[in-house]
């Protein structure tokens, strides 16, 4: 089954070398050897925003490219402004990007990798699945 790995887990992967974040990105590689680990363009601009040296923003892009978009449809967009309001009347709040990620993740029934703690709010209101490891 393929997974919508957010951010912060690319991130730890590519950036971090703390021990603290092992088993994440042990789990990544473990997608990513099995054809699993999926991401969207505004997940591939969050990775490389912020990084104001162009040598190390081109070695991060070009590892990145091994990775094709998942393609987002204009349906999407709708499905994640109906995310967005459906929670906010529940009381919890979120970015667009993450309303956006799991309207892909919900229209391609697949759970996101993530340890960003907004989704576990996330998936009380909507119908999104988290990745879950051991």
């Amino acid at each position: 089954m393929s997974v919508l790995v957010d951010t912060p887990i690319w991130s730890y992967a590519l950036r971090s070398r703390s021990q603290r974040f092992l088993q994440h990105t042990d789990e990544l590689a473990r997608l990513i050897s099995g054809h699993q680990a999926l991401i969207i363009g505004p997940i591939r601009q969050e990775i490389l925003s912020g990084y104001s040296d162009a040598r190390q923003f081109a070695l991060l892009r070009d590892k990145l490219a091994y990775f094709e978009n998942s393609p987002i449809l204009d349906s999407d967009y709708e499905l994640a402004a109906e995310f967005s309001n459906r929670c906010r009347i529940k009381g919890v709040q979120g970015s667009h990007t993450d309303f956006l990620i799991c309207a892909v993740a919900a229209r391609l029934d697949v759970p996101v990798f993530t340890t960003d703690k907004d989704f576990f709010n996330y998936r009380k209101h909507l119908p999104i699945l988290l990745h879950e490891f051991r």
